[in-house]
């Protein structure tokens, strides 16, 4: 995993008297955006959205897994630095639409094959499309932005993919050089042309790009090993370095993917920048998922979501450190929203911020404070930790069928980063704690929280506080290694607490048949207790 973060966990308490909150949420938008309509209502209505004009979506998963896998699809000779990898010229496509893709290799021909990533029986892909063979080149180099360190392949595209015949989903395509000696993945995201009634997996490729340090420099180290010397804006013009070419996708991703696909429910498929771009996209849509790494979200996304949530969207939270830095995009050469901007502490000499834009710096940090809590009910609170997961509330419907009792402990499960509910920041109420797991970082004693929350308009939002909980998904199945020393029983627990949460969350707004029953003093006596629910 690339965790390297020097200063991280640190929290800010809140000041009386700076603006927080929704009304923050709206100016920071504004800001950034302009007025934007959002069918359905404003981010205080009360009820779900009527069913919007959006084109008919009659993809169907369960059928799409029913066609025959391919095991081999997996990289298995990663070759040698350079010699092969790629990127497209757009992070998502709609069905149909074409997309660039750019290849650097040191063969003399290779080809591609876009794996479509889903349950298939247990493989997780079905090879869905495979090039002739190609002539190969090596492009050239990294070159480096001097103004913000931002490392970039100005390469020109190698062959221009058709995308008629490929379903909706997430993909690999798999770069393999002609001689055999290496494979290299590229990811891309064929997105739903609608939402409405689907339950939305939603690509964190903002995040992906943030640790990817392709060229030397990443939002948290440069080429010399220190942060001093990290890039203040990433691109996405340029390959992944890690995972094979895939970024996180593999490990906080591809688990809940398969996982979604094997229960057959109705779904979507997006990525962040799609929906900072569209303030439609999510209309209607049942629930959201969050997946386990999802660190980076711009103003827009933001509001988008939380429209949604407050508007009856479910929206399932299946990681921690969500939602923490604010980020702006820019373009390329390639196209719109191809660059993310991140100064962090150094946001003043942003010149976007000079200008009037956000600062693009920690959500919860002044100027323009707007902790993550008011959306997700949860709060991140550090790095590294390697603790238990304990069970508080096993009788709730969220833990059915686990087995789990009062105390339970799940080696392992919480880390490496953590959430918790903390009421000194704009917490909703009324929200339910389901575990309350004593962890220790960098001597700073806390707890980490799975918690349920519900809003007036409908909404339930589960959060698990963990960052290992996709990747936990796994753990105990046939080739499924150890990470972190994830067990069977950590893979049984959460894939039977990740089962209730989307079958529950594809039905529409849990919290009018599910409300929460706030518990928060229990756990955190000092907390005051949530407002009576409005007559």
């Amino acid at each position: 995993m690339e965790q390297l973060r020097a200063g991280e966990g640190e929290t800010a308490e809140p000041s009386p008297g700076v603006m927080t909150g929704r009304r923050r949420l709206l100016v920071l938008a504004a800001a950034s955006l302009g007025a934007v309509g959002f069918p359905g209502g404003s981010a205080a209505a009360t009820a779900p959205p009527a069913a919007p004009a959006h084109p008919r979506c009659d993809f169907d998963v369960a059928a799409e897994n029913a066609l025959p896998g391919t095991a081999s699809w997996r990289v298995t000779r990663p070759g040698a630095a350079g010699d092969i990898a790629g990127f497209t010229s757009r992070v998502s496509v709609l069905p149909g639409e074409p997309v660039d893709l750019h290849v650097s290799t040191t063969a003399a021909a290779y080809t591609v094959s876009a794996f479509r990533m889903g349950w298939y029986g247990g493989v997780r892909a079905r090879l869905v499309w495979r090039s002739p063979v190609l002539p190969g080149a090596v492009q050239p180099p990294a070159r480096t932005d001097a103004e913000t360190r931002m490392a970039y392949a100005d390469w020109q595209p190698s062959t221009r993919l058709d995308t008629t015949t490929w379903p909706e989903g997430c993909y690999l395509l798999r770069l393999d050089t002609g001689d055999g000696r290496a494979q290299r993945y590229v990811p891309l995201t064929v997105r739903s042309p609608s939402t409405a009634g689907r339950v939305v997996i939603v690509n964190s490729v903002a995040t992906w790009q943030a640790y990817n340090r392709w060229g030397g420099a990443d939002l948290y180290k440069g080429t010399t090993g220190k942060k001093a010397s990290r890039s203040l804006a990433v691109s996405f013009d340029r390959p992944y370095a890690g995972g094979s070419g895939s970024g996180q996708f593999l490990v906080y991703e591809a688990p809940l993917v398969a996982l979604a696909e094997r229960l057959g429910l109705a779904l979507a498929y997006t990525t962040g920048v799609d929906i900072a771009r569209n303030p439609e996209l999510l209309c209607g849509a049942a629930a959201v998922v969050s997946l386990g790494h999802d660190e980076y979200w711009s103003p827009e996304q933001r509001l988008h979501v939380t429209r949604a949530r407050d508007t009856g969207t479910n929206l399932a939270v299946l990681g921690a450190n969500c939602c923490y830095r604010r980020i702006r995009y820019e373009p390329s050469r390639l196209g719109s929203h191809r660059v993310v901007v991140c100064y962090k502490e150094d946001y003043a000499r942003d010149p976007g911020f000079v200008s009037g834009r956000p600062p693009t710096q920690d959500f919860r940090r002044t100027p323009s404070r707007d902790p993550e809590s008011e959306l997700l009910g949860v709060i991140y609170d550090g790095y590294p930790v390697d603790a238990p997961y304990v069970v508080t509330h096993p009788h709730h419907w969220l833990l059915a069928g686990t087995g789990a009792r009062l105390g339970e402990s799940i080696p392992h499960l919480v880390g490496v980063e953590y959430d918790r509910v903390h009421t000194a920041y704009p917490t909703p109420r009324p929200i339910e704690i389901l575990s309350h797991s004593p962890v220790v970082c960098k001597g700073r004693r806390s707890h980490a929280n799975s918690a349920y929350l519900t809003l007036p308009g409908g909404a339930g939002v589960f959060a698990t506080g963990t960052m290992r909980w996709v990747e936990a998904l796994d753990a105990g199945q046939p080739g499924a290694g150890a990470h972190h020393g994830l067990d069977a029983q950590a893979g049984a627990f959460t894939r039977t607490v990740t089962e209730n949460v989307l079958r529950a969350f594809a039905e529409g707004p849990a919290g009018l048949t599910r409300p929460a029953a706030d518990n928060v003093p229990a756990h955190y006596p000092a907390s005051p207790a949530a407002a009576p629910p409005a007559a």
